[in-house]
């Protein structure tokens, strides 16, 4: 039986420098049967020349101009022009690993329908330049979630499924929206809505995506990626997918996102008990929440904590409290890193 054709949604502006070692990693899969949606963001450089280019070598690399204009777009128009019944991401920056594709679509055949198909990623930078320690910390921590399945679990955190790293079956993605909303971060946002949808993961415990870090990646350079707390989209999707009007809400933690969520809950005028370790803070209150300690939440029958403690060695040691409680990460307690 013929394997699925894939389709490779990606956009490109001004990567001229990145794009052909991005192109031959892509030419290099062990797996055959895929097409490149390339779509050209309105680039100023060589872009387009460097996409005809290959697209004369090899026609599965289909260049295309943005019907629109920015990132969503051009993964929109990627998405209207394609033809593939799996589908998945890739960035312009970036590598494929030769496996990627075979590995990424073998777990989505296995797994069935109704699942998307989520690897492992490595950052890597040019040549004489030095990964950051909060990159290192961060792919270890995004690859044990991914091992361990905690994808859903965990992603009140930060973007569990990487934005390159995962494969999903063209019904699925529609069901879920597919480019459509007009959102950003994107990716995160997708993320959320595989979840809302019941899309459940299937881990692949390898390799799947290289992602270059440089001074013009548009995590680094573009505004709507600029806050990594992202509140303004994690506290809906809660208050859409998990919280339950019928248990006490509380809020554990007065820092500054802390505040930032009590805020958010005050305006929308959600009840919540807000607690916080901090003694002189107990009984006054802010944003129409008096402050309790944190011996107050044995006062309360099944809540739903929203955890807001920025620092890791600390909101590991609450979660340990909280599960000695029965309390869960992900079932009762959502930590919003």
């Amino acid at each position: 039986m013929k394997p699925p054709l894939i389709s490779i949604l990606m956009a490109v502006k001004d990567y001229e420098r990145y794009l052909p070692d991005c192109l031959e990693s892509i030419l290099a899969q062990t797996c055959t049967n895929w097409e490149l949606l390339a779509v050209n963001d309105h680039s100023t450089d060589e872009t387009p020349l460097i996409l005809q280019a290959f697209a004369k070598r090899d026609p599965r690399i289909r260049p295309l101009e943005n019907e629109g204009e920015g990132l969503i777009p051009a993964l929109r128009t990627a998405f209207r022009h394609s033809r593939g019944s799996f589908l998945t991401r890739m960035d312009a920056d970036d590598l494929m690993p030769p496996q990627k594709l075979e590995k990424l679509s073998q777990k989505l055949l296995q797994a069935g329908p109704r699942h998307i198909a989520v690897g492992l990623i490595r950052y890597f930078c040019n040549q004489g330049e030095t990964l950051g320690p909060g990159y290192l910390q961060y792919t270890e921590w995004m690859n044990e979630v991914i091992r361990q399945n905690k994808i859903y679990q965990q992603i009140y955190r930060e973007c569990t499924i990487p934005s390159s790293a995962w494969m999903c079956r063209r019904e699925d993605f529609i069901a879920c929206g597919a480019f459509e909303p007009e959102v950003y971060p994107e990716d995160y946002d997708l993320c959320f809505r595989f979840y809302a949808a019941g899309l459940q993961p299937a881990p692949v415990p390898e390799l799947v995506h290289l992602w270059r870090d440089h001074g013009l990646r548009i995590s680094r350079t573009r505004p709507e990626y600029a806050d990594h707390t992202f509140l303004e989209l994690k506290l809906p999707r809660f208050l859409e997918t998990d919280y339950d009007p019928q248990r006490p809400l509380v809020l554990y933690g007065a820092g500054k996102k802390g505040k930032r969520i009590a805020a958010m809950l005050h305006e929308r005028g959600i009840p919540f008990h807000w607690l916080c370790n901090n003694p002189r803070k107990w009984g006054k209150s802010m944003h129409g929440t008096v402050w309790q300690p944190p011996d107050f939440l044995d006062q309360l029958t099944r809540p739903q904590l929203i955890l807001s403690v920025a620092q890791r060695g600390a909101r590991q040691s609450l979660l340990e409290m909280f599960s000695s409680k029965n309390l869960r990460e992900g079932k009762e307690v959502f930590a919003f890193s």
